[in-house]
């Protein structure tokens, strides 16, 4: 599955339909009932990120990864957790009744606890679904936007095969080298926003004001908007960076920005001649 964070606009429609398909419905030997309450099995986290009154809200849908390197296997031998020949990652409904431990044993934390069953739970893929010729989970059924593609990946014509050759794919955390079968596109990053305006006309929006940021992998350049706003995404966090401001008539300014920030504020471009 590959999630692209740019499309998703926090609708729930994933979590819903998921919770139509497992609530109250046991789909043996894959998995027991999903509760009604409690549970996630993909969860939509929402991120805020800057302050006002410059504040970016991005919604990160996350199911379990069904990584290659699964820790909820490893760290529990004797088959209560397995991966099938086709990549998913299932809990045994039988072999893991008590075992609450493997609640614990995902650093992504997509595994739940159900206490009447008493057996772990996560996201199955809708492997039933699959299983009875399906093309996708319910979650990528209902998206509205697209957000969530599913397929083969050694399929080289299946819209995931495509999305991974054009789109910067990346995993939620590498630092955990877990090989997640999800990769998302567009994961919430620094952002560096502010405004222009013009001192000789305050009445007058400051728009096509071109900018440019430098000091990062590459120089990237954005205009200001209708209202004098500008904004530049996917920044690295740790990198200090110098903004440059031009516009013809206007004394071009540079301005050295500091690793973590994320709003310049108000910029005020002077008139050469004045």
């Amino acid at each position: 599955m590959v999630i692209d964070n740019n499309r998703c606009t926090g609708c729930y429609s994933c979590f819903l339909a998921c919770r139509d398909e497992h609530v109250g419905n046991a789909y043996p030997p894959i998995t027991v009932a999903q509760p009604s309450t409690g549970h996630k099995w993909i969860n939509v986290r929402e991120q805020e990120r800057g302050s006002f009154p410059r504040v970016r809200v991005s919604y990160l849908p996350l199911p379990c990864l069904h990584c290659e390197e699964a820790t909820c296997i490893s760290a529990n031998p004797g088959g209560a957790v397995y991966r099938r020949e086709d990549g998913i990652v299932l809990i045994d409904p039988v072999k893991a009744v008590g075992q609450r431990e493997i609640v614990s044993s995902c650093p992504h934390r997509v595994i739940f606890w159900n206490e009447a069953e008493n057996v772990p739970q996560k996201c199955t893929f809708c492997a039933h679904l699959l299983d009875q010729g399906g093309k996708e989970p319910r979650c990528v059924e209902v998206c509205p936007t697209q957000a969530l593609v599913f397929g083969d990946l050694a399929d080289a014509n299946s819209d995931v095969s495509k999305l991974c050759e054009t789109k910067g794919i990346e995993d939620l955390h590498p630092e955990y080298g877990l090989k997640p079968s999800v990769r998302y596109i567009g994961l919430p990053k620094r952002f560096l926003a502010g405004e222009i305006i013009f001192a000789d006309n305050l009445a007058v929006s400051a728009e096509g004001v071109v900018l440019s940021l430098h000091g990062g992998i590459r120089v990237l350049t954005t205009v200001t908007d209708s209202y004098g706003d500008f904004i530049f995404e996917g920044l690295k966090d740790h990198a200090d960076l110098v903004l440059r401001v031009e516009l013809a008539g206007y004394r071009p300014q540079e301005l050295r920005v500091r690793r973590g920030t994320l709003d310049v504020g108000t910029i005020v471009m002077e008139p050469t001649t004045r």
